[in-house]
């Protein structure tokens, strides 16, 4: 085990879904490094639907890797919330990654 979580059934998984979603090793490396929660979560439950969510509301998979290298927090946010800010900034015109990591972040309670 590292850091509490099984190499087998959390790590391994969630580092080659990262490597399926685009990142190379560094990136994978440095998203992990950056928010280290990632690794916890599930792959079905939480991290899927949510990039599959960015996927539909327009961002191509390499913003979406990209998001996810930069902003890995982003996946620590609920579906509904992801989900309101992105209408909200779509219903303005302004949707890309940086005005939804900044929403997302201005908005932190």
């Amino acid at each position: 085990m590292i850091c509490g979580y099984s190499l087998e059934a959390k790590l391994k998984p969630v580092v080659q879904w990262m490597s399926d979603v685009g990142l190379d090793k560094p990136q994978v490396a440095k998203a992990i490094a950056t928010h280290p929660q990632i690794c916890g979560y599930s792959l079905e439950a939480n991290l899927k639907p949510k990039l599959r969510l960015l996927g539909e509301r327009g961002f191509a998979q390499a913003e979406i890797a990209r998001t996810l290298t930069t902003d890995p927090n982003i996946v620590s946010y609920s579906q509904k919330r992801l989900r309101h800010h992105m209408d909200v900034l779509g219903a303005q015109g302004v949707l890309n990654a940086a005005s939804l990591r900044n929403a997302m972040k201005l908005t932190d309670a």
